[in-house]
């Protein structure tokens, strides 16, 4: 009973962080209706951030915890929005007309293009940052016990926190309406005033502040990063996405549970070696059974 409860706080955990960066991919679905495949390496890209924050902070003489961390967030969520601007600059807004086909192909080429300027700026070896947060609670269960630590309870308040001031922000600032008149109707969205050019920016720049929100708080976390952890959790996050209904805010944050919960209980009960072939095959099931994900509403053709 305690193995089953521990790794149900472990997957609550590690689905909150797949939500926050799911939250890019379904917002900028949403919009345009394409697929940020870069959108993964900047979460890579917050991980580096993280680490030149809590550097610069310390060489400047701050040791306080809440000090580091907020500094951390702020610097890592301004920098990474800025990389999520240029994307949509580069590789979405010349194309955005052109066929889908393109804007894939444009896409890959810049997540390529932030892994190779990390690995020749930063280097190719794991890097890592030291243990800023220590200590657990633990509760007794039976003969054994489930232990949370600081750390992923930080996690938790956090990514819920990030979550529901996102919420607020689509459902009632005029950022917000503008963002869902432009995912109902872009051109209409146009028409009435509305700079879509605009709109698509911010939701990239939102999209990139949630992937470094979680940056920082799974950095923080597991203490190490390389150059390349951004392709498997974009991958994860992009599953999280698809299974909660990608277009659904609420959905990406579900399936990122969904998700984390499935791999945690299947790697902790079962096996720990096949527990990326469970989650993928637990995404077929989902898309074989409803299409459009739990959450998602099937595409309505307009004519």
């Amino acid at each position: 009973m305690d193995i089953v409860l521990q790794q149900l706080v472990n997957g609550l955990t590690l689905g909150s962080v797949y939500g926050l960066i799911a939250i890019g991919y379904t917002m900028v679905y949403g919009i345009i209706g394409m697929i940020n495949f870069a959108h993964g390496d900047v979460y890579m890209v917050s991980a580096y951030l993280t680490a030149i924050a809590i550097a610069l902070l310390t060489f400047f003489g701050v040791q306080s915890f809440p000090f580091i961390l907020i500094g951390t967030l702020i610097f890592t969520i301004i920098v990474t929005g800025a990389y999520g601007w240029v994307i949509e600059r580069v590789a979405y807004r010349p194309l955005r007309n052109s066929s889908r086909l393109s804007v894939l192909i444009s896409a890959i080429g810049m997540s390529l293009i932030l892994q190779n300027y990390v690995q020749l700026s930063q280097g190719p070896n794991q890097q890592g940052v030291p243990t800023l947060l220590s200590g657990a609670i633990r509760f007794h269960v039976g003969d054994g016990f489930v232990q949370i630590t600081y750390m992923k309870i930080l996690i938790l308040l956090i990514a819920f926190a990030g979550m529901g001031v996102l919420t607020y922000i689509i459902q009632k600032t005029k950022l917000g309406r503008m963002c869902r008149a432009t995912q109902q109707d872009r051109k209409m969205a146009s028409i009435l005033g509305i700079d879509t050019d605009k709109v698509i920016s911010s939701v990239f720049v939102i999209g990139s502040s949630m992937a470094a929100l979680a940056g920082v708080l799974v950095t923080l976390d597991y203490g190490s990063f390389d150059f390349y952890i951004g392709f498997i959790m974009g991958i994860k996050a992009f599953t999280a996405a698809v299974l909660g209904g990608i277009g659904s805010l609420p959905g990406a944050m579900l399936g990122g549970i969904i998700l984390g919960l499935s791999e945690s209980l299947f790697a902790g009960l079962i096996s720990s070696d096949y527990k990326d072939v469970f989650s993928f095959s637990l995404l077929v099931l989902i898309l074989i059974i409803r299409p459009s994900g739990l959450l998602g509403k099937p595409a309505v053709e307009k004519v």
